[in-house]
């Protein structure tokens, strides 16, 4: 595999004080790689820093060689169009059905005919088993399928790379197993690159292809589940620890 995504000593302060404080690490085409670490250590900053939501105060990030906070208009646009994402949310417009909220990003976004952007919804929810929920509003449905529409409607623009962050809150366990599946799903069957911001330690040991754990703004450990659960670095025995009664 190679390095599609590259994080190098990237530095993102507010008001003076780092969040990010010089994070390195890297993320392989078309794998699943699961970001875990204590709440405030800069796990979903590090994802909207990859669409450039935020920029870093100091280091650079790379998506497949292109300089994310300095690239041009033009290239951001490009970029953005590789990438889907899941807030934590599922960020659902109450006032369309779940077929329309997936269509939202192709209506919005592309110049293509209605029919072939219904093709597209149709192909999106049947891959994560919700072509019966199309016609139904948010409302309706539960707060597991809500999620499974925003994982269509962040994959509906074939995108490549997809931002993951807490799939699995405010879930039930079969529920949050269900999700789980379906992010694995979709990473064998369409090869989307996957990068997870989870507190579900469980899950990403069952999904990922390596974990990063995220402590003090720094990327202590980036290692496979195995080794991770056996790592001898203080800072993941420290966590392991802390999450055992929860999640092992």
């Amino acid at each position: 595999m190679s390095k599609l995504i590259e994080f190098c000593d990237v530095v993102k302060k507010f008001n003076g004080i780092p969040v990010l404080n010089g994070v390195t690490f890297s993320v392989e085409k078309g794998e699943v790689l699961c970001i875990v670490g204590p709440s405030g250590t800069g796990k979903s900053v590090t994802l909207k820093h990859l669409v450039r939501l935020l920029t870093p105060t100091s280091g650079s990030i790379t998506v497949d060689g292109v300089d994310v906070a300095t690239c041009s208009d033009d290239e951001l646009v490009k970029l953005r169009d590789r990438i889907g994402y899941l807030f934590q949310g599922g960020a659902l417009l109450a006032w369309m059905t779940v077929a329309e909220n997936v269509a939202l990003p192709l209506e919005e976004c592309t110049k293509l005919p209605d029919r072939e952007i219904a093709v597209r919804v149709r192909h999106a929810l049947r891959a994560v088993e919700l072509v019966d929920a199309a016609d139904k509003y948010p409302t309706e449905i539960s707060g597991g399928m809500q999620k499974r529409a925003g994982l269509a409607r962040a994959v509906v623009r074939e995108s490549d790379i997809v931002l993951y962050d807490e799939p699995t809150s405010g879930l039930d366990p079969v529920t949050s197993i269900t999700i789980n599946r379906l992010i694995k799903k979709l990473n064998k069957e369409l090869g989307i690159t996957s990068i997870v911001v989870t507190h579900d330690l469980q899950g990403a040991l069952a999904i990922a292809d390596r974990i990063l754990l995220l402590k003090g703004g720094k990327a202590v450990e980036c290692s496979t589940p195995a080794e991770f659960t056996q790592s001898q670095n203080p800072d993941v025995r420290e966590f392991l620890a802390a999450m055992k009664g929860e999640t092992l």
